[in-house]
This record gives C-alpha cells, sequence and structure tokens, in this order.
C-alpha cells in the first residue's frame, strides 16, 4: 500500500476591508496579556482582537489547547484573575485620567 500524503486544505484568499483606528479603553492587564499572545503568534494586535471577534460571532473557540496554556502563563506573569463572570461587573477605578476622560465624554457634567 503507498501512503498518498493528504493535499493541504487550500488557504483562503485575502480579502480587503476598511479599517478604522478607535480609542478602544480596556482593562491594563486584559491588554497586556493581549500584546503578548498577538506578538507570540506574530500579529498585529488587532489582527488577534478582530480574530478572536470573528471566531466568537460564530460560536467557535478561537484559541487552540496550546494557545490557551500560553495565555495561562501571561495571565499569571501579568497578575490578571479576571474571569469570564466578572465581564459585565468591572467597574473602573477613579483616577485624574478616568475623571478628564468621563469629563470629555460627557461635557458640561464635570466640575463647575
Amino acid at each position: 500500500m503507498s501512503s498518498n500524503p493528504k493535499p493541504e486544505p487550500a488557504r483562503p484568499l485575502p480579502v480587503e476591508v476598511e479599517r478604522v483606528q478607535t480609542g478602544v479603553r480596556i482593562e491594563k492587564r486584559i491588554l497586556k496579556v493581549l500584546k503578548a499572545v498577538a506578538e507570540l503568534k506574530d500579529l498585529t494586535l488587532g489582527d488577534l482582537l478582530e480574530g478572536i471577534v470573528l471566531h466568537a460571532f460564530e460560536g467557535k473557540a478561537p484559541f487552540s489547547p496550546q494557545t490557551l496554556r500560553e495565555i495561562e502563563q501571561f495571565k499569571k506573569l501579568y497578575g490578571l484573575t479576571l474571569t469570564a463572570t466578572d465581564s459585565h461587573h468591572l467597574r473602573e477605578r477613579r483616577t485624574r485620567s478616568t475623571q478628564a476622560h468621563r469629563e470629555k465624554q460627557q461635557p458640561g457634567k464635570g466640575r463647575p
């Protein structure tokens, strides 16, 4: 019996998109972990986030078991203890920069 190598799956053709710059605020340790994963996978942060979101929109897991193990290491390194359960219960610590950001977003609601 001869063993024929399996043909490689066809790669999808590149899809042209329009990207926009955004000023998203995100928890500091989550950002550190995301940047570390992007660096590990040789992706930009934006490409990583797009991939995570597109997988989530289809109900698919965005990470392999190996990548999840690497993420656990990054979470330990950066002290990230938040879980999915915390996701809709996060409250921003009040600092001068967050107060300035709120005033910028809601003119007239700052200090007199």
